[in-house]
């Protein structure tokens, strides 16, 4: 799996960004939740998916 160039990140974040813009907060949690499902399938790894949630459990406040 290849990374993504800085400009496509940037652009999926704003797309993501619009998304829960769009949905508000009462659904945020669903909305995330499908998305993650749906990408974990696409990645088709487990263990690249789970060590993608404790990277991002990393510095939250």
């Amino acid at each position: 799996m290849n990374p993504l160039a800085l400009a496509e990140l940037e652009a999926v974040y704003d797309s993501l960004a619009a998304a829960l813009n769009q949905i508000g907060l009462e659904q945020e949690s669903l909305f995330l939740t499908k998305l993650v499902l749906l990408l974990a399938n696409q990645v088709g790894n487990q263990a690249q998916v789970e060590q993608s949630i404790e990277a991002a459990l990393l510095d939250l406040p």
